[in-house]
C-alpha cells in the first residue's frame, strides 16, 4: 500500500472518529511516518490523534515531530500527559526537545517530570551547546570487571529493554572508569564462564564531555563506530553518543558551513518558518562587510583613471575586459577554496600540508592559466564578440597575461586562506566564495593595470 492510500485511509478513520481502528492502523506504521502524517492534520485533530497512540509509541513519534508541533502538543496536554511523555523519552531526545522550547514551556515540562529524571535533564542542560555532553544519552549497557559472560548476559536481558542501544557493552571498573568495550556478538558467542575483561577490547576510543560535537562526529566517521562513549575528566563513563545523533550533528554542521560559505549568519530555523526580518538580519552583516571591502576595487580603478582616460580605444578594451578578468579570478579562487575546505572537513589535509597544497595548486594554476590565456588571446585577436573590432596583438597579449597571472594568484589565495583560518581556530568555511572573490577582484585589477602600464607603456 503506497503512502497516499495509507494517508487516505487514516484521514477516513479520523473523520469518522473510529479511534480503535485508527490506533491499530497507526501501530502498523513506522514512528517517522506517523510523525509526518500528524504534521498534515489541523492542530485540534492532530492533538486528538496523538492521544490515541500507545504511551511508548507516542514518545517515539513525539521525538520525530516538528518542534512547533511538539510545542503545540505540550500546550494542549494535561500535566499527567506531559509527565508520561517525557518519562518515556530517551534522555538525549528530551534534552534536545527542551533546548528548543521557550523558558515558560520548559518550566512547565520540568515541573511535571519525575524528580530524578528532572535532575538528570537539568544536568544535561548545563553542558555547553554543541558539546559531547549536550548530545549524549545515559541509556547504555555496562558491565563491571570480574563478572562472567553469563552474568553479563543476564544483566543485559534484565535492563536492555530500557537502553537506546545494546550492540556494545561498556566495561567499567569499581570507580566507573571505562576500561574496555565488548561487542554483543562476541558476548553471545563466548563461554558462560569467561570473564568480560578477557573478552573486551581495551583500546577504547572515547570523547570528553566538553569536546565539540563536530570533533565527535569526525571521530565516529574515522573509526566507523555506531556509538561512542563519553567520559569525564577522570575517565569515568558518563554516557554514550549513538550514530543517529551523529547523523544529526553532521547535517547541522554541513548546513552551518553552507550558510557561512554563502556569507550568511548561521541559523537553525527552517527557511519557511523564519521571519523576513530575521532572514534580513542573517544576511546584512556579511553583505555590509563585503560591500565596504569592495571599495578597495573601486579605489584601484580610480587610481588608474588617468591611464584609462588617456589611452583612447585601448582604455575601452581594458575596461570591457575587467568583468571577465574579475569573474575568472573569483571562480578560480572559489574552486581552490572549496577543495581546501572539504579536505579540512574530512581530515584529509592539515596546516602542516600548507606548502604541499600551495605547490600543487600552483602547478594546477600554471596549466589552467595557460589554457585560459591562450583562449582569451584567440578570442580578442580573431573573435572579438560582439563588436568584432580588430584588437592590437599587444593589447590582447596584455589582457591574456593578466588572466594568466590572476589565475595563479587566485588559486594561491583560495587554497591558503582556509588553512590559515583553521590555524587561528576560525571556521575555514568563512574563507569561501564571497570573501575570496572580493580579495581576488582587487588583485586582478592591480595585475591588469600594472601589466598594461609596463607592456603598453601607458
Amino acid at each position: 500500500m503506497d503512502q497516499e492510500r495509507i494517508k487516505s485511509r487514516l484521514d477516513h478513520l479520523v473523520q469518522t472518529q473510529r479511534h480503535g481502528e485508527l490506533r491499530g492502523a497507526m501501530m502498523m506504521l513506522n514512528e517517522v511516518d506517523i510523525a509526518e502524517y500528524l504534521e498534515t492534520l489541523p492542530p485540534d485533530k492532530m492533538v486528538a490523534v496523538f492521544r490515541v497512540l500507545p504511551k511508548d509509541m507516542a514518545s517515539d513519534v513525539f521525538s520525530y515531530m516538528d518542534n512547533d508541533l511538539r510545542q503545540s502538543l505540550i500546550n494542549n496536554a494535561s500535566d499527567s500527559e506531559i509527565s508520561a511523555l517525557v518519562d518515556e523519552m530517551f534522555i538525549d531526545d528530551a534534552v534536545d526537545f527542551l533546548e528548543e522550547l521557550p523558558a515558560g514551556v520548559v518550566k512547565r515540562v520540568l515541573q511535571n517530570t519525575d524528580p530524578q529524571r528532572r535532575n538528570l535533564i537539568n544536568q544535561f542542560l548545563r553542558y555547553p551547546d554543541n558539546s559531547a555532553g549536550s548530545i549524549m544519552t545515559i541509556e547504555y549497557c555496562e558491565a563491571r570487571e570480574g563478572i562472567t559472560a553469563k552474568e553479563a548476559m543476564e544483566e543485559l536481558r534484565r535492563t536492555g529493554i530500557d537502553k537506546e542501544t545494546i550492540y556494545t557493552i561498556y566495561v567499567i571498573d569499581e570507580e566507573r572508569r571505562l576500561v574496555g568495550t565488548l561487542p554483543l556478538r562476541k558476548l553471545i558467542l563466548a563461554p558462560d564462564s569467561q570473564r568480560v575483561e578477557d573478552l573486551m577490547d581495551p583500546n577504547v576510543i572515547s570523547v570528553s564531555t566538553l569536546d565539540d560535537q563536530e570533533t565527535v562526529a569526525d571521530t565516529v566517521r574515522k573509526y566507523d563506530l555506531i556509538s561512542i562513549p563519553v567520559v569525564d575528566k577522570e575517565k569515568r563513563l558518563v554516557g554514550i553518543i549513538t550514530v543517529d545523533d551523529i547523523v544529526d550533528v553532521i547535517e547541522e554542521e554541513n548546513t552551518e558551513d553552507f550558510q557561512k560559505m554563502a556569507a550568511l549568519r548561521p541559523s537553525d530555523s527552517e527557511y519557511l518558518k523564519t521571519s523576513v526580518v530575521q532572514l534580513a538580519r542573517n544576511r546584512i552583516p556579511w553583505l555590509l562587510f563585503l560591500m565596504v571591502s569592495a571599495m578597495f576595487t573601486g579605489a584601484i580603478i580610480t587610481n588608474f583613471e588617468e591611464v584609462l582616460n588617456h589611452s583612447g580605444e585601448i582604455g575601452v578594451v581594458l575596461t570591457s575586459c575587467i568583468p571577465m578578468l574579475m569573474d575568472t579570478g573569483g571562480n578560480c579562487g572559489s574552486q581552490a577554496s572549496t577543495l581546501a575546505i572539504r579536505g579540512l572537513a574530512l581530515g584529509e589535509i592539515e596546516f602542516k600540508d600548507f606548502f604541499r597544497i600551495l605547490w600543487k595548486e600552483f602547478r594546477v594554476a600554471i596549466i589552467i592559466g595557460f589554457v585560459l590565456a591562450v583562449a582569451n588571446f584567440l578570442r580578442l585577436s580573431y573573435f572579438n564578440f560582439p563588436t568584432f573590432k580588430h584588437i592590437e596583438p599587444l593589447v590582447a597579449l596584455t589582457v591574456s597575461l593578466s588572466v594568466y597571472l590572476t589565475t595563479i594568484i587566485a588559486k594561491a589565495i583560495g587554497c591558503t586562506l582556509p588553512l590559515l583560518a583553521k590555524r587561528i581556530h576560525l571556521d575555514p568555511a568563512l574563507m569561501a566564495s564571497p570573501l575570496i572573490t572580493t580579495m581576488v577582484d582587487a588583485c586582478s585589477l592591480t595585475i591588469l593595470f600594472n601589466v598594461a602600464t609596463h607592456v603598453l607603456k601607458l
